[in-house]
């Protein structure tokens, strides 16, 4: 059935100005602008853009960001007919400012994410079963989380498990993930080694394996990935970019390595692929409208290893 997704919609609203006001402080903004995010729906749409079948399951509001997500999803071609409505809760909302300098301040409203219960799991027993993989995250219920993935696990389905935002999480949890994809920041609260080189990273990754997880890639921003696993250690080093917007550049890297395990890649060619979907992301604003299609990413990778020659040469 290709790759199911059970996650988060946050409507992101974006104001851009030059400083962070005090408090107490009205400043002129330079801009807003609306965009649909959420680790789940940001995920779902970069491995359907990159031409994986896709279904999506969570839920949203009973308002107008619910109906711009169901639109915005069956328009990028994936499966819809299992998201939830809340007539309670409204759709997630992200308040997000961003300051001159590139830092920002978020404020996230999680509204119906929260709302999706562990209960809700018996209708998509069969999805989970019928999938080639199940990718998760931590922006809803981590009891329905945790159950999730036992489900995948029971009938062998692989998970990837992207533990953002960063939490700590159960032992029984990690037995069950496939492959785990947490960011420097992330990986120190689930081992409490705090990432500073390659060699601290391979540690933690190594704390995780003792957990049982299966693989392990640590994101490491420009420093590009590193896979542990009981094969041995492999960094992938990160491709060149002038960023614009880090914004979904995780959500993008975690779509695309998705899709290059249920396409067959050797894990390495799959997270050079995810790296090189990362740096494109980073060079556009917004999150799903930041997301590029396969085309794009074979013409990034034509012109980087084009490039790769000439300098060395």
């Amino acid at each position: 059935m290709g790759i199911l997704v059970i996650g988060s919609f946050m409507m992101d609203l974006v104001v851009r100005t030059e400083r962070f006001p005090h408090s107490g402080e009205t400043v002129i903004g330079q801009s807003f602008a609306k965009f649909p995010g959420g680790k789940g729906a940001n995920q779902a749409v970069a491995a359907a853009r990159l031409g994986a079948d896709v279904t999506m399951v969570g839920k949203v509001g009973s308002d107008p960001f619910g109906d711009e997500f169901l639109s915005t999803l069956k328009s990028e071609g994936i499966d819809t007919a299992n998201i939830l409505r809340d007539t309670q809760y409204p759709t997630g909302v992200g308040s997000i400012t961003l300051e001159g300098n590139g830092n920002n301040r978020i404020v996230v409203v999680p509204g119906a994410n929260l709302h999706y219960y562990s209960s809700e799991l018996n209708s998509i027993k069969s999805l989970i079963q019928s999938s080639e993989l199940l990718m998760v995250q931590l922006e809803m219920d981590i009891n329905m989380i945790e159950q999730a993935v036992a489900l995948a696990a029971e009938v062998q389905v692989p998970v990837i498990l992207n533990p953002a935002p960063a939490q700590r999480l159960s032992d029984e949890l990690l037995r069950n993930v496939t492959y785990l994809t947490p960011n420097e920041s992330e990986v120190e609260l689930l081992t409490g080694i705090k990432v500073l080189t390659l060699e601290d990273a391979e540690a933690a990754g190594k704390v995780l394996l003792e957990k049982g997880v299966q693989n392990v890639i640590i994101t490491l921003a420009e420093k590009g990935a590193l896979i542990v696993n009981p094969a041995g250690n492999i960094h992938v080093p990160s491709l060149k970019v002038q960023p614009v917007d880090t914004v979904a550049a995780g959500d993008s890297f975690n779509g695309a390595l998705a899709v290059g395990i249920i396409n067959g890649r050797p894990l390495k060619d799959a997270v050079e692929y995810a790296n090189a979907v990362g740096a494109i992301t980073v060079t556009r604003e917004g999150a799903i409208p930041s997301l590029p299609r396969a085309s794009e990413v074979v013409e990034f990778l034509r012109h980087h290893v084009d490039d790769s020659v000439t300098n060395n040469n």
